[in-house]
């Protein structure tokens, strides 16, 4: 029976991570994440993978397993879940917590189930059990599925940190265990392929963050992925150590540290935990306050006080800001943004490109070679990263005579058949499905290409009245532009004359509308060019009177 593994997102880009495993048709859905918009995405609030094909065989979908609670792994499964019937979604408990969240947020019900680890579950014709791998948030998996072309194993994100802030390492017995029995096909966390040498480990953080902390002047405020839970420990121990309260701020901070102090995953004690609306009933060091907007985000906690705008929070000279994560692609500019306008309002920030407040959750060269060398796989699949990051670590696996490597991207399918690994491109739809407001699916491609021709080049807009029968002007016309110049009144005003002559040179009679729009449209355009040299989109209006 051959199998197959498609790939709906992550596979030449950072995020949307999803991927459909199928045996005698049936499905089960290896995660199912979201990826940020990037610059040029105007109004697109998240870009989703496309699982329409998913969605067209939804009875034949047989569960969803989770690697890992991360947003690019678990933020789109509320829009995946509420377009199929019930299916179970396995993951480990905090996984579970984080993801349930998500989708309760949608108002979408779907059934949970907490594994354990080393646990094997059967659900149809699948067989699985998730390994314990080391991440940037506790309880991450990787996955190891038992089928009738043998182990196809997903890593999902990982690093081999030997001394994780939790205890719960990468399970090296346990891999090193598959490997014997036969691995047939090993998909692997791609990120960091380019990066030399070896992560450091998370642990190695906790001075720096201390004595950052502990030599500010005033508050501390800590900004970091919400669910980046062991930064979060390390940052609120250093604060605790220095004799701070602990104030969280942000609605995704607020509800995943419940979520692991819940699960015993966190420990804050409750007596130091203070809300952000009495950090002014203590001195300015006395407080940390960790919070949301590590990425920018426009209407973030850390954003906003950027901007001025936080009513609790007014950053000022005495502060000192702790910028703890390292832009995602796309973000930069939006964090640098925020960095200078915390910068402008005299607190000292520290960051990634600064200090040493990050490292990084994904494993560099190194340990994607030990990993590889450890598993010995007949076939290799890189997963997660851009397309560059996918060769050289296909150059990896070449580099210690792994069988068959395919390099993919999404909406690539590969089958296993015997001996014999083939790939199928563009076997199912890979494509960015847009989020736009509540709108899923709404944006086409064609519709941001106009909403960035309109950010580069303005828009104008051309009011003329027309007497229907004669041809003749009687109105106007009125120009109006937007995102020209700054000053267009002298645009305005040859649009307005060349408007004007065309009308008055042309034949007497009942007009047709649509041919004068077309040549409102086309003069305007030539003058604009000539005068102004842009395209901008312009909108002709016709008044019949």
């Amino acid at each position: 029976m051959s199998i197959s593994l498609s790939f709906l997102g992550g596979l030449g880009e950072i995020g949307r991570n999803c991927a459909v495993l199928e045996i005698g048709g049936r499905l089960a859905v290896i995660d199912c994440g979201l990826m940020f918009p990037e610059e040029d995405m105007l109004g697109v609030d998240l870009v989703l993978p496309d699982f329409s094909w998913v969605v067209e065989r939804a009875p034949d979908v047989d569960l969803v397993v989770l690697t890992h609670g991360h947003e690019d792994h678990v933020g789109a499964l509320g829009y995946l879940l509420r377009e199929l019937n019930s299916v179970p979604v396995y993951g480990t408990p905090l996984t579970i917590a984080l993801a349930r969240s998500r989708v309760e947020e949608l108002e979408v019900e779907a059934e949970f189930v907490a594994l354990g680890d080393g646990e094997w579950v059967e659900q149809g014709p699948f067989r699985f059990m998730l390994v314990p791998v080391s991440h940037s948030i506790p309880q991450g998996a990787a996955i190891a599925f038992d089928t009738p072309q043998g182990i196809i194993l997903h890593s999902g994100d990982f690093k081999l940190d030997p001394t994780p802030i939790d205890g719960r390492s990468t399970d090296l017995q346990a891999l090193g265990a598959l490997g014997r029995q036969g691995v047939r096909l090993l998909l692997s966390d791609s990120t960091n392929a380019e990066v030399p040498g070896f992560v450091p480990s998370e642990s190695s953080l906790s001075g720096p963050l201390y004595e950052i902390i502990s030599a500010a002047p005033g508050r501390v405020i800590a900004a970091c992925f919400s669910s980046h839970l062991h930064r979060v420990q390390q940052i609120v121990d250093a604060g605790l150590d220095d004799g701070r309260q602990v104030a969280l701020l942000g609605r995704s901070m607020l509800r995943n540290v419940q979520s692991a102090i819940e699960l015993e995953l966190l420990e804050i004690p409750e007596d130091r935990l203070i809300p952000i609306e009495e950090i002014g009933k203590h001195r300015p060091d006395e407080v940390l306050v960790v919070c949301t907007g590590s990425q920018g985000e426009p209407f973030s906690a850390l954003s906003l006080m950027a901007n001025g705008d936080h009513r609790f929070v007014d950053v000022g000279e005495n502060d000192t800001m702790l910028i703890s994560a390292t832009p995602i692609p796309g973000n930069e500019t939006k964090v640098a943004r925020v960095i200078n306008g915390l910068l402008r309002r005299e607190a000292r920030v520290f960051h990634g490109r600064n200090s040493q407040v990050h490292v990084s959750g994904h494993a560099a060269r190194e340990e994607l070679l030990t990993f590889i060398n450890l598993v010995r796989p007949q076939a290799f699949v890189p997963i997660h990263g851009e397309y560059r990051h996918l060769k050289a670590h296909a150059e990896l696996a070449e580099s210690l005579h792994v069988a068959d490597i395919v390099v993919c991207e999404d909406g690539d399918r590969v089958v296993l058949e015997g001996s014999e690994t083939r790939v199928e491109r563009r076997a199912v739809p890979g494509g960015f499905v847009y989020l736009d407001g509540e709108t899923v699916g709404g944006v086409a491609r064609s519709l941001l290409r106009d909403r960035r021709h309109l950010a580069d080049e303005g828009v104008m807009v051309v009011t003329v009245g027309i007497d229907h029968q004669s041809g003749e002007l009687v109105e106007g016309p009125e120009v109006y532009s937007h995102g020209i110049m700054d000053d267009p009144k002298f645009l305005h005003e040859s649009v307005a004359k060349a408007i004007t002559k065309l009308i008055a040179g042309h034949k007497k009679g009942a007009t047709d509308p649509t041919a004068v729009r077309q040549r409102l449209y086309e003069t305007t355009r030539r003058v604009v060019r000539e005068e102004a040299s842009r395209r901008p989109v312009v909108l002709p209006v016709i008044l019949e009177l």
